[in-house]
């Protein structure tokens, strides 16, 4: 099931929620720094090992203090004009992170706009790219979330949704879980 909501990512009750991570998987702001209260020291304890992620990648990591069972740290690019890879590269952390999920065995994802905060990443652009590669993974998981923070996010994956499709979209849609 493909699921669009409104709600905080911190207190979702799924296998794993994903983090638009910084290279140095260290908890910067916006829903990094949000994932990392909320998970407790611990988690940047568990990212250390990592050193530091090109864009693209995605790493595991337990979820500790989380409704979560699992984080998974997406990589997402910085936007630089849109000549610079961006795409591919926002389309590969989500690949990854379905990677890592599978890997996990997790049955049930939820992830945030990745790059479209402080990353610069053009919203309706990012909405395609994280839709399209979400519904191609939707088949492999018991559900996939679109977590978006606010109502702007969500009516703009709504509609991009609705045109991906090609149809009035049949997802459901909810303020929270």
């Amino acid at each position: 099931m493909f699921e669009l909501i409104q709600a905080d990512l911190t207190t979702l009750a799924v296998d794993a929620i994903v983090n638009a991570a910084n290279a140095a998987l260290s908890g910067g702001g916006g829903v990094d720094g949000a994932i990392h209260q909320a998970a407790g020291p611990e988690l940047l304890a568990a990212c250390r090992p990592f050193g530091r992620r090109p864009p693209g990648e995605a790493v595991l990591t337990p979820g500790f203090r989380l409704p979560a069972r699992w984080v998974i740290h997406a990589v997402g690019p910085v936007w630089d004009g849109g000549d610079q890879g961006e795409d591919g590269l926002l389309a590969r952390a989500y690949a990854s992170s379905f990677a890592r999920a599978r890997e996990a065995g997790a049955r049930s994802i939820a992830f945030p706009a990745i790059s479209t905060g402080a990353y610069r990443f053009p919203a309706e652009r990012a909405a395609r790219i994280a839709l399209t590669a979400m519904l191609a993974e939707e088949a492999n998981f018991d559900r996939v979330v679109a977590c978006l923070f606010d109502e702007r996010a969500l009516e703009l994956y709504r509609k991009n949704l609705a045109q991906l499709r090609g149809s009035s979209p049949s997802h459901r849609t909810t303020d929270s879980l």
